[in-house]
């Protein structure tokens, strides 16, 4: 709906948008002030504009990146609160006047739909304007467009509605300018008039109209001194007494001009200058001096700082200092950065090794020794160098930690490249024991029921049947004459278990098997019937009977859940228990290299998983142990 100036119209009561749109290169701020019943605000906190764009109520807010040529706000009428009777909308410009601006155009959208709008063709010579206002009528809510300036500027606007502002040259009432006939200055005048007629009202309301409509710092002044003359001539007769009591007059307290704000606009404080990962803490260029370093603690910058060094091969990149030449080759090292490197990581290294030894490579502490290093400007590949034999210890606990139960998790895997990464080791001692992890992690895998699937190329199998395993093998069979072998294939799929060879073959289905067991060279497989059980030589035991437990457990719905472990777990405080008490050593032949932990009484045989029934061995001395007590 089309306003002219002094018309109005419903809106609904809903989240509005209001654009305020122009043509011209000039910028127009917006702004809004919620209104009580007596015309002012409640406190200046009812002034939304640049320097304060949300209402504590969420009222109205101001958009602070507009389009260009445009201002927006945002109006919510359901969240105003009760006491606000009015919410005008009012804009400013500096450096020029509103008749200078073309296309002046006021919308009201309800959900991106315009609602009603108001063409500004007449704007006088004026630096601030009241473009409309919403109001309460018989409880709902009205737009009236009004369309007039003050030529004092914004000051002068918001004083006229009882904000005070922080500049002593603003009058408070201002009469709008030609053309304008504000009605809130005429109300304004009338409450004042009215406060002060003797016999009016002098309740709270009344008093409070008159406040706000005294320039800025009256108000105060009022409000603290004493009471008129005709009043305490008045209030010292008594009715009904016939005589006169006399009132002491109370002293005057010193009058506290209330401050105002500033409508100046507020420059964005510039963030403080933060470094590259700034998380971490390390030497950085100064922000205010690049010549020199300045310490970042992870959080601020500190007061310490040291001169930049040189960036060349013939200063010492740690204290800047000239390097000794050479005849031949590179220049010579700084001797006094080695003595105090030395020096240092006498007692650095005792510290990380009780670390190692307690938390491993992570936390707080850890990285607290790094900090350090950075601090005194030690090279990190120097310290890693020194640590190097502690680290491979604590790789060797770990891998033994995780081969204990025989299964290694995702999570142990990434623990194991995490550590080596951290700690910088290689080698072929390092590859063979990421072998091993990923073998183990593969089986684990293939437990838990994690299968690959196979083409099933020249083999007859049922509808719906994957294949899981298919590998050369050799049947056993026990017979009256002897053990007989036979050649062929062993097939794994989610149905049943086959064996296909020259003259013979076998089928098990999975509801018939108990257990799948890897011994020396060959898979037991056993079922619920003497007769029904198979052993199978393969070239991979452990990966074949991997296999067919998984398929066992996921044809039986016994496929381990995420974090469960099988009766092997050992926990983590019997681990480190035991190899407190081994001394991180093989108890047979004392070596420190492919540990394992393994059961002094198998599991096989009634062992208890207890750190009595536990040793370490190294992975020779198990296996020439094997099942044997």
């Amino acid at each position: 709906m089309k306003l002219t100036k002094g018309g109005h119209a419903p809106v609904p009561t809903s989240l509005l948008t209001v654009v305020l749109s122009w043509q011209s290169d000039h910028e127009v701020d917006a702004h809004a002030l919620l209104l009580a019943e007596d015309g002012q605000v409640r406190s200046d906190r009812d002034f939304v504009f640049f320097n304060a764009p949300r209402h504590l109520s969420q009222a109205v807010t101001l958009d602070q990146e507009p389009a260009p040529g445009t201002a927006r706000l945002s109006v919510s009428l359901p969240r105003t609160e009760s006491e606000v009777d009015r919410i005008v909308l009012t804009g400013s410009v500096d450096g020029a006047s509103f008749g200078d601006i073309p296309g002046l155009i006021l919308t009201v959208f309800d959900h991106n739909r315009p609602a009603t709008w108001f063409e500004i063709n007449d704007a006088e010579s004026v630096r601030a304007m009241m473009f409309g206002e919403f109001y309460r009528r018989e409880g709902a809510w009205r737009f009236r467009a009004v369309g007039q300036g003050w030529s004092v500027g914004l000051a002068g606007l918001v004083a006229e509605f009882g904000v005070r502002v922080d500049d002593p040259a603003t009058p408070g009432p201002v009469t709008p300018g030609p053309a304008n006939g504000d009605r809130a200055t005429r109300a304004g005048s009338a409450q004042r008039s009215a406060a002060t007629q003797p016999g009016g009202s002098t309740g709270t309301t009344d008093a409070r109209r008159a406040d706000a409509a005294q320039p800025f710092g009256a108000a105060a002044a009022s409000a603290t001194s004493p009471a008129p003359a005709a009043q305490s001539a008045g209030s010292a007769q008594r009715p009904g007494t016939g005589s006169a009591t006399a009132v002491r007059q109370p002293t005057p307290l010193p009058t506290v001009p209330r401050r105002g704000f500033s409508l100046e606009r507020e420059t964005p404080l510039v963030p403080p200058v933060r470094p590259p990962n700034p998380e971490r803490a390390d030497w950085h260029p100064h922000p205010d001096t690049p010549a020199h370093l300045r310490w970042w603690n992870g959080s601020e910058w500190t007061d310490a700082t040291r001169p930049r060094p040189p960036a060349d091969a013939k200063h010492c990149a740690r204290c800047g200092r000239p390097r000794r030449r050479r005849f031949f080759g590179a220049p010579a090292p700084c001797r006094e950065c080695a003595t105090e490197i030395e020096q240092y990581l006498s007692g650095w290294r005792g510290r990380a090794e009780r670390a190692l030894r307690t938390v491993g490579p992570h936390g707080d502490d850890w990285d607290a020794l790094w900090t350090a290093l950075r601090y005194q400007r030690i090279d990190r590949a120097q310290a890693l160098t020194l640590l190097r034999p502690q680290a491979h210890d604590h790789v060797e606990r770990l891998v033994a930690f995780a081969f204990a139960d025989g299964r290694v998790d995702q999570a142990e895997m990434d623990d194991f490249d995490d550590t080596v990464a951290t700690l910088a080791l290689h080698g072929p001692l390092i590859e063979d024991l990421r072998r091993r992890m990923q073998r183990v992690r593969t089986l684990t895998r293939l437990r838990d029921g994690e299968l690959p699937t196979l083409s099933a190329n020249g083999l007859h199998l049922d509808p719906a049947e994957q294949l899981h395993l298919n590998v050369p093998a050799i049947h056993i069979r026990q017979l009256a004459r002897g053990p007989k072998h036979t050649e062929g294939r062993l097939l794994c799929s989610n149905k049943k278990l086959r064996f296909t060879g020259a003259d013979t073959g076998t089928e098990m289905l999975w509801s018939r098997v108990v257990s799948v067991t890897a011994e020396v060279g060959t898979v037991v497989v056993a079922a619920t019937s003497a007769r029904g059980g198979a052993v199978f030589e393969v070239a991979d035991p452990h990966h074949v009977a991997a296999t067919l437990e998984g398929a066992l457990r996921v044809a039986k719905r016994l496929a381990l859940t995420p974090g469960r472990l099988d009766t092997r777990t050992i926990p983590q405080e019997v681990k480190a228990q035991v190899w407190q008490r081994d001394g991180g050593k093989c108890v047979e032949c004392g070596d420190s290299h492919y540990l394992e932990f393994d059961h002094i009484i198998p599991l096989s045989r009634g062992g208890a998983t207890s750190a009595q029934n536990l040793q370490i061995l190294c992975r020779a001395c198990n296996r020439v142990k094997g099942a044997r007590i």
